[in-house]
């Protein structure tokens, strides 16, 4: 191997290196009620002006009370297998909701993960919906967030029982709220007004989420956490820093399609979802004298003549973000990219071909380990041609280290002779010194697009493997530094700066496994580079000892099969590699 290939193959894995130091030292970064609003331009009914009887309005009236005291707004339960929370009848906000499947640690004691908050909470988080007059309307006669409503019909709202709300104003306009529930995260909100008033009135509905305070993110560059949606087509991510600094044109966007818009954290989502087709206007503000952040959808505007009724639906979704629902749903409900609002990156043609794969291989396993070193199999069979040519290559060289050997210490300090002298040989010899480096360069974007695919889907959280592996989305839980639990004293922090020092048995096995692919491969003739790349699986190994485990056993299989197939392939070239022979060589030189 000349000292150009060396040299490139020194400095992609020195850039590895640098790449995987930078991700370590940096680790995982609406309009208010009372504002005027433009007319949209587009008016249009939704689901068609109804005509009411007179005994249909005698009903309502029956069955409607106006409800303006603040001291009472009592609440209606939310209870479905995913999900259980309320309803609070004071805006009708859904502003309590928990996930059923979800804790917030692997104790089996710990919390359900709680997604919306009501006020009097540390940081509120909640979605309300209402309507907005344009004309015919005073200030007060349309429902908001402060809005007493009254239960219609319905008791507790679960998947086979949606609730009514309802609500009339001082001139005899009667707005009724239902909301219905899957047996996922998906809600229904269907709005109706009903003008028994004695005139013609223009008004326009909207639904809203509000987060106050600006919430804990992990910070990571790779993940975005804040606003999602999509812009007729175009994906829209706002970090909450920049909510802040948003200009009033960029505030408001008008969808012609479809879309979709809320907020996203790393395995969460609360989304205001539109039915496809339909256009409206999407929102994102901040406001400083609350500390809200707060995304809106307004639809267009509806006219309704004297005892005319007319209804809009739309879709809140609020849970956990599993690949599988959200594509679900957008099949199902015709959601424009809704899977996009899981954080594929840069490197989405080859993220989400991953995950795929490893969820197609989960549904036989049923245990993400597994499935992820079926996967490596898999990755490494299909670029075996590739690997095959490299593997070869690097046997040839190995047929030439004692000529190139024999070559450099004639050619003593004369580099530019030793350079000739050695592309002679390849020439000779018809050997591609630079075919080495394939399989390395092929690994970085895989590697990056696995780390991307564990770290941010919920699939990977708490997902176990086998023995004392957990989670394999954290670190491997043992350390070397207490005998791997035998000792009775814990190792340092996760977030300690000591924690590196700390590694556990995957990390310890990726070193192992990579320091003896390495004696597979020919040596290099200069020291410089021959002790760069013998101290290279130990500095890895305790750079990616606080990766996540599920990315380590990725390694670690990866290693291996590649050995495997490169001893395998160096044989049948006439190679026999002494592997143990190069060993003890090792430990003799470091004497």
């Amino acid at each position: 191997m000349d000292e150009q290939t060396k040299n490139l193959i020194l400095a992609t894995a020195l850039s590895f290196l640098v790449l995987l130091t930078w991700m370590f030292i940096f680790p995982p970064e609406p309009m208010p009620e009372n504002k005027e609003i433009t007319e949209t331009k587009t008016e249009q009914t939704f689901n068609g002006n109804k005509k009411l009887s007179t005994q249909e309005i005698s009903e309502l009236e029956k069955t409607t009370s106006q409800n303006t005291d603040d001291t009472f707004a009592p609440r209606i339960k939310i209870l479905t297998k995913n999900l259980k929370g309320s309803i609070w009848l004071k805006g009708g906000r859904i502003d309590d909701l928990s996930l059923l499947k979800y804790q917030q640690t692997l104790d089996e004691s710990s919390r359900n993960v709680s997604l919306f908050t009501p006020n009097g909470s540390d940081n509120p988080y909640y979605a309300f919906y209402g309507w907005a007059g344009m004309e015919g309307l005073e200030e007060g006669d349309t429902p908001n967030s402060n809005t007493i409503w009254s239960l219609k019909s319905g008791s507790i709202l679960t998947e086979t029982s949606p609730v009514t709300l309802t609500w009339k104003n001082d001139n005899n306009i009667i707005f009724e709220r239902t909301i219905s529930i899957d047996d996922n995260y998906m809600f229904e909100i269907s709005q109706s007004v009903i003008n028994t008033s004695p005139k013609n009135i223009k008004l326009y509905p909207y639904g809203n989420i509000t987060r106050n305070g600006q919430p804990d993110t992990i910070g990571f560059y790779i993940l975005h956490e804040g606003v999602v949606g999509m812009h007729d087509g175009e994906l829209i991510e706002t970090n909450y820093g920049d909510i802040v600094d948003l200009s009033k044109d960029d505030i408001t966007r008008e969808i012609q399609q479809n879309g979709w818009i809320g907020f996203t954290d790393k395995y969460w989502m609360s989304t205001l979802i539109p039915k496809a087709g339909q256009t409206f206007k999407m929102d994102q503000r901040y406001f400083p004298s609350s500390d809200n952040f707060e995304v809106w959808m307004r639809l267009p505007p509806l006219k309704l003549n004297m005892n005319e009724s007319a209804s809009v639906t739309t879709n809140l979704f609020v849970g956990a973000k599993e690949v599988n629902t959200i594509k679900s749903y957008q099949n199902t409900l015709d959601i424009e990219n809704f899977v996009d609002s899981v954080d594929w990156g840069w490197f989405f043609y080859l993220t989400k071909p991953i995950f795929f794969l490893l969820d197609w291989f989960n549904s036989f396993t049923h245990n993400m380990g597994w499935s992820i070193i079926l996967l490596t199999l898999f990755i490494k069979t299909i670029l075996f041609p590739l690997s095959y040519k490299s593997f070869v290559s690097m046997s040839r060289m190995k047929h030439l280290q004692p000529q190139m050997e024999a070559i450099k210490k004639n050619a003593g300090d004369d580099r530019a002779k030793l350079q000739q002298e050695l592309m002679a040989l390849y020439k000779k010899e018809k050997v591609n010194p630079v075919a080495g480096c394939l399989p390395i360069l092929l690994q970085i974007p895989i590697f990056f697009s696995l780390y991307k695919v564990l770290f941010v889907t919920i699939e990977m959280r708490h997902a176990p493997f086998i023995g004392w592996i957990k989670d394999l989305s954290a670190p491997d839980p043992t350390s070397y530094m207490n005998l791997f639990g035998l000792l009775p004293f814990s190792p340092p922090d996760p977030t300690s700066l000591f924690s590196i020092l700390s590694i556990g048995v995957y990390p310890i096995l990726m070193g192992v496994t990579m320091w003896l692919q390495q004696k597979l491969n020919p040596a290099p003739t200069d020291k410089t580079q021959a002790m760069i790349f013998a101290w290279m699986p130990w500095v890895f190994m305790f750079m990616l000892g606080q990766f996540s485990a599920g990315l380590v056993i990725y390694w670690v299989a990866n290693n291996l099969i590649q050995f495997g197939q490169q001893y395998i392939i160096m044989y049948s070239q006439g190679v026999k590699p002494d592997i143990f022979g190069n060993i003890l060589k090792s430990f003799k030189k470091s004497e």
